[in-house]
């Protein structure tokens, strides 16, 4: 019975360890902040050039109000500092996803999904980050942070979000 357990727990380890290390994590489509992408620095949040220093120091995303794809001063201020921070950082691609929240239809919430995610790419444009690094997508209301039917979960969902992929080795 010893042996046999011993042979569950290696088994048990091997597998999670395999799932911690998964190329497909990275970039634009695993990872939602891109943290364990190709080539990001050693990942501190005290090296301005990595990816951890770009989400806890400046942060991701965008807010916007009911129904709205014109950027606030809260909006415009965090941009400008992300196309600061892009601007030294030339190596990472963008990609910023629009979001909505549940209110609406599936139609309308991806068409004002789209207008926040290319509001906030023109913004970071204007701010003289190269616009071969932006792309844009948007998930409407597919892809909610939080579930429920009051102000407070509406508000977290009305986002643009940066995603960073590549970086120094990319």
């Amino acid at each position: 019975m010893k042996n046999y357990t011993k042979l569950i727990l290696v088994a048990l380890s091997l597998t999670l360890a395999a799932c911690s290390n998964s190329p497909l994590s990275g970039g634009f489509g695993g990872n939602q902040n891109g943290l364990d992408g190709p080539g990001v620095g050693d990942g501190s949040a005290d090296d301005p050039t990595s990816v951890a220093y770009f989400m806890q120091t400046i942060g991701d995303r965008v807010l916007f109000d009911v129904d709205q794809s014109t950027l606030n001063d809260a909006g415009r201020t965090l941009l400008s500092q992300q196309a600061a921070w892009l601007n030294s950082n030339p190596a990472y691609m963008v990609l910023v996803e629009g979001h909505a929240d549940e209110q609406g239809t599936r139609a309308y919430n991806l068409a004002l999904g789209d207008r926040r995610a290319t509001a906030a790419r023109a913004y970071l444009v204007s701010q003289g980050v190269d616009a071969s690094r932006l792309s844009t997508v948007t998930f409407g209301k597919e892809r909610p942070l939080e579930i429920c039917s009051q102000e407070a979960c509406y508000s977290q969902n009305r986002r643009a979000v940066i995603i960073l992929s590549g970086g120094i080795n990319s």
